[in-house]
């Protein structure tokens, strides 16, 4: 699998790309967003495998690819998982190396790329995600391309630092009309307000 964009190439896994996203993952700056297990550098590893077995599966129903610049250095993780998502529907996670967050729209053109491919190749109805209530980046960006939003079960980890989860989705309908018009402009998330960074992966 191969998608590109203006800046960056969006590929499969594979076993040499274990040491920078383990590195990553392990930065202080992430983890505060993740559960405590995910700064393992052995999770990191059996992600990776784990990426390796959807890749190779047919019908393929998970699409977790590395993100990476041009010049093939790995910055991140990206993804549309179809498998238990429901018919025509798939979860979208986008996860950036702390050291590019917030970088000349870097998620942005990540997840369009991600969007305009599960609609158009994918033939997906629905694209959602996960992110927390202190994620003000995915508030952007999901607005951006005017998907709405529901609060869902909270992970204990996350209550206890006072967050809530957040479902966003849009449709595809909803999608091709925004790409079609491009006298549009990004209009604010329906439904809620977040407060502060990060772009949630969902693995």
């Amino acid at each position: 699998m191969h998608l590109a964009t203006n800046r960056f190439v969006l590929r499969d896994f594979v076993d040499d790309d274990l040491s920078l996203f383990a590195a990553y993952r392990a930065d202080p700056r992430s983890n505060e967003l993740h559960g405590p297990e995910e700064s393992d550098p052995a999770h990191a590893a059996r992600l990776i495998q784990l990426f390796k077995t959807w890749a190779a599966e047919r019908p393929r129903q998970n699409f977790q690819l590395a993100t990476t610049l041009l010049d093939g250095s790995l910055i991140g993780c990206c993804g549309l998982r179809m498998k238990d998502a429901g018919t025509g529907r798939a979860e979208l996670g986008v996860e950036l190396d702390p050291a590019y967050w917030g970088r000349f729209g870097y998620a942005t053109e990540i997840m369009k790329r991600l969007v305009d491919f599960g609609f158009k190749d994918l033939a997906l109805t629905q694209i959602f995600g996960s992110t927390i209530s202190v994620n003000a980046r995915v508030s952007r960006l999901a607005g951006a391309f005017g998907a709405t939003c529901l609060e869902r079960p909270t992970p204990d980890w996350m209550a206890e630092k006072g967050w809530r989860r957040i479902e966003w989705r849009i449709n595809r309908d909803e999608w091709l009309a925004r790409s079609h018009d491009n006298s549009s402009r990004p209009k604010p998330l329906r439904g809620t307000a977040w407060k502060q960074d990060r772009v949630g992966a969902g693995h």
